[in-house]
């Protein structure tokens, strides 16, 4: 019974959805739509990657900020700060890659550092990692600078694998989204088939969600010659808000409970 409680008090203030397969249909259209929404900023509005970042990383901060100040779960808001971290992601790659210079497998590797580093220190101090055991206002910032670097490397990732340039392998951005696509059926089937770390596999699969994203926005708005559909960036951006706002709205997003994710 006192289980029971401290199950039903944890639901109660939980911030995060659970994980379901609307999540991860709205995750995948939230990082389209912060590649779209990102090249928006930087390359239409000819701001570059620089201010972009910028403007993302106060967006991010404040998105975060009200999430950690609210006393409950709010779909709007969560997914917002979601779109916040992906579009950060975007433009920090970017820069990194194409200002900076590094190209894409440098940008991978500094970005791989920086989830491994944040994980790891995450688990030092809260012993766990699991979106399902988010309990203390530490352990959300955790989960957010965690979620930010793993949309950052998907970005870096996508590009080293779809571009042609900066060191990347160039199979395009339509084989390169049914790479990642396929990537990610097999880190399914491991979830379900197998006793692999629940924990883990969901870490991998939201890496995995963001070049996938982050291909397909690509595919959408690069030009004809670069292996894209050439459409306008403001519009696909415009197209996958309604859709994610349809699904936020369509769906049942519930928080996320306490469960044996190992």
């Amino acid at each position: 019974m006192e289980d029971d409680a401290r199950v039903t008090a944890f639901q109660a203030v939980s911030k995060v959805p659970q994980v379901t397969l609307s999540f991860w249909v709205i995750k995948v259209a939230a990082t389209t739509l912060g590649e779209t929404g990102g090249d928006w900023v930087t390359m239409s509005l000819n701001l570059g990657y620089g201010i972009g970042t910028a403007i993302f990383a106060a967006v991010f901060v404040a998105f975060v900020y009200a999430q950690v100040k609210s006393d409950r779960f709010h779909p709007a808001l969560y997914w917002a700060t979601i779109v916040a971290t992906t579009t950060l992601g975007t433009t920090t790659a970017d820069f990194a890659d194409r200002s900076v210079g590094l190209g894409y497998p440098g940008g991978v590797a500094i970005v791989v550092g920086l989830l491994i580093a944040s994980l790891a220190v995450w688990y030092r101090v809260e012993g766990n990692v699991s979106v399902q055991r988010i309990r203390t206002t530490r352990a959300e910032w955790f989960y957010w600078c965690t979620i930010m670097f793993s949309q950052t490397l998907g970005t870096a990732l996508g590009d080293a694998v779809a571009g042609h340039d900066r060191g990347g392998l160039g199979v395009g951005y339509e084989y390169g989204a049914l790479l990642f696509g396929a990537a990610l059926i097999v880190v399914a089937v491991l979830y379900f088939r197998t006793k692999i770390s629940h924990t883990l596999l969901f870490w991998l699969a939201f890496v995995l969600t963001r070049p996938l994203g982050a291909t397909l926005g690509d595919l959408l708005d690069k030009p004809v010659a670069q292996g894209g559909l050439d459409l306008s960036r403001l519009y696909a951006s415009l197209i996958l808000m309604g859709f994610i706002t349809a699904g936020i709205l369509l769906t049942r997003q519930r928080p996320a409970r306490v469960g044996s994710e190992t």
